[in-house]
Formats: C-alpha cells, sequence, structure tokens
C-alpha cells in the first residue's frame, strides 16, 4: 500500500526539468511497477506501464496520462562566477529574485537568485519588476570553482523543500504536474486487484512544458482507443476572476471545449455525480495548453478528456493543492476504466 502524501514528496524532490526527466522518471518508474503488468521507456523518455485487459484480443486500450516534467531554469552564461539564466517552461520573472535554487552541475550546488541594487541598473529598469536578463544566480563560490564545476547549458531547479499546511494542504515547487502522477498512482492501486476488459496504459510524459512531444510520441507508439490527460488548473484566491479559477479542496474540474470529446465528458460528469465526487465545469474554448492538443490529434483522433485539479500560485515554487483533490481525481479514473466494456466503444460518438 502506497502511502500518497510521501510518494508525492519524493515526486517533489526529485529533479525533472523539461527535456531531463530521468531522475523523476525513475521515481515514477519505481511506484508504479508494483501496480502494473509491463513497463517501458518511450525513445523519447516517456514512461509507459501497462495493465492488460482481460478481454479477448484485439480489445480496446484506455489511456491516462500527466507530464512529468517542471520548470526550472538553464544557465546562459557566467560572469566572474556569476551565472547568467534563461527559462525553461513559463516563469515568471517577478517570482524569482530571493528564491533558493540547485544547480546541477558536475555536482549539485546550492545557490540563490539575485539582483543587482537598483541604483547600479539602467535608469528605465529601475522601477518595476526586472527582465531575466539582469537576474543572476549567485552560489557564494569564487570563480574559479564555478567554472571547475558549472558549464553553459547546466539546469538549474528550485530547492524549496515540501511543505505541510495543514492535514490536506501542500506546498511546493513541481505540483505542476507531479500531483497528477500522484493521482494516476492512486488510480493504479484502486486497480491492482480488479480485472479490466480493456488494456490500461498510465503514461508518464515528457517534454509538455516546451514540446507536448511526449504525449504526441506515445499516442502515436500506443494507439488508444481513448485518453485522459489529468493536468493541474487555476486555484482561486482573492483577486482571482470567479469564472476562471476554482477553489482548491472543493473538487476536480471536467474540461468543455473542443479539446474534450462530448461523450466522454458527459460519462465522466454521470459517474462523478454518481460517485458524489464534487466537480466543476472547466470551460475550455480553445487549446487546453496540455498534452490533449497533441494527443487528441494523433493519427486518425483521438477521443479525449481533460480532468484538473486546482493548484493556486501556479508555475512558482509555492504552489499550493489539496490532497483530497488528488485521491478524488484518482478514484474517479479508476471507476471509469473498470466499467469499460466492450460496447463502450460503439457508443462513442461526436455529438453537441
Amino acid at each position: 500500500m502506497i502511502e500518497l502524501l510521501p510518494l508525492l514528496k519524493t515526486f517533489l524532490t526529485t529533479p525533472g526539468l523539461s527535456g531531463y526527466e530521468s531522475s523523476i522518471r525513475q521515481e515514477v518508474k519505481n511506484a508504479w511497477l508494483p501496480l502494473c503488468d509491463e513497463i517501458e521507456t518511450s525513445r523519447i523518455g516517456s514512461l509507459h506501464a501497462l495493465k492488460r485487459g482481460t478481454a479477448q484480443a484485439p480489445r480496446p486500450s484506455m489511456l491516462i496520462a500527466a507530464h512529468m516534467d517542471e520548470i526550472g531554469l538553464m544557465v546562459t552564461g557566467i560572469t566572474n562566477g556569476f551565472l547568467r539564466i534563461t527559462e525553461i517552461g513559463g516563469i515568471d520573472p517577478r517570482i524569482l529574485p530571493g528564491q533558493s535554487v540547485i544547480i546541477h552541475g558536475k555536482k549539485e550546488i546550492t545557490g540563490v537568485v539575485v539582483q543587482p541594487p537598483v541604483q547600479l541598473l539602467p535608469s528605465d529598469v529601475q522601477s518595476g519588476p526586472l527582465p531575466l536578463q539582469y537576474l543572476l544566480v549567485d552560489t557564494g563560490l569564487d570563480a574559479y570553482q564555478v567554472h571547475r564545476l558549472v558549464k553553459v547549458g547546466d539546469r538549474i531547479s528550485f530547492a524549496q523543500s515540501p511543505v505541510d499546511f495543514s492535514e490536506d494542504t501542500l506546498v511546493g515547487h513541481a505540483m505542476d504536474n507531479r500531483v497528477s502522477l500522484a493521482a494516476i498512482t492512486y488510480c493504479l492501486q484502486e486497480l491492482k486487484n480488479r480485472q479490466l476488459q480493456w488494456d490500461f496504459w498510465a503514461v508518464a510524459s515528457v517534454q509538455e512544458e516546451e514540446t507536448l512531444g511526449g504525449a504526441l510520441t506515445s499516442g502515436f507508439q500506443l494507439r488508444p482507443s481513448l485518453a485522459i490527460i489529468v493536468d493541474v488548473t487555476f486555484g482561486s484566491s482573492p483577486g482571482s476572476p470567479a469564472h476562471k479559477t476554482f477553489p482548491i479542496g472543493k473538487g476536480i474540474t471536467l474540461g468543455w471545449g473542443p479539446t474534450v470529446h462530448p461523450f466522454l465528458y458527459e460519462q465522466f460528469k454521470k459517474l462523478a455525480d454518481e460517485l458524489e465526487i464534487p466537480h466543476a465545469v472547466e470551460v475550455i474554448p480553445r487549446l487546453s495548453a496540455t498534452d490533449a492538443d497533441t494527443l487528441q490529434t494523433t493519427a486518425e483522433g483521438v477521443p479525449t478528456m481533460i480532468i484538473s485539479i486546482p493548484l493556486r500560485y501556479m508555475h512558482t515554487p509555492v504552489e499550493m493543492v489539496s490532497l483530497k483533490d488528488i485521491t478524488r481525481t484518482g478514484r474517479l479514473m479508476a471507476e471509469f476504466a473498470s466499467r469499460l466494456d466492450m460496447e463502450f466503444l460503439k457508443k462513442i460518438k461526436w455529438d453537441e
């Protein structure tokens, strides 16, 4: 029996910046290996875990995916021992000054993101947040040591440790999207002693924050009959627009828009109502900015659903989530998978 909180903390403290996911992939593999029949790594690094169905082959398959990469920084230059940086994934420079980071050079080095005193900056940037080009990482080492240990292209991850804010609330970096990996793990655990008619693929995809290439290539390799993307959405806080955000701890969201298949949406809504899992409709009128955008259009097209977990302070080192929303997501996916029969595929028709 895997305990959710320790597992999530392990996921959060394991580096895995977009395009460099080997460390987090190993941790996810360790968690999923006892819960599936076989596991493999795709050619570009996504993890595929299979729980075989019992129906006669060839049988349909469902795929549940969450990306395992995280945002961070990369070294672009070294000036007198100070590191110049650029972003990996979408980062708001306003949150960077004062943040503790880890530089993944020849060995891991602790540093801090700093900015020059205002008086030493060009006059046109002396007020307001500084652009990324003016920010530096200081390791406290002299220039010789830095050049010996760090090179251009080395990755930099946030060093913020997860913090328990209550029995149900956790704060830390990389919640986007390690919380969804935890939800899939919970789902796999719920399914461990259940027989499924369909094949069930759990996918931890790479490069979602930059290229969406992990889900795209996994879709082509596995050719699922339907797909569920699990990601995070914006958690509400004072001043946030009510129509675009959702309270944490009050339930999950079910995506509605062109990236979501209408039939799958209706099935998940009915199931969530039946299971008394609180949920809200998340309107996604354009691209979803998730792996669903590429997975849906794989090959001849894959009927796709998006389930999201509300998360406050997205793309910062202090993302906040409710553990209840993670287990709700895992339970909903497990129940859906366990109820799929050989007639379900015939019912999937695009009807708004």
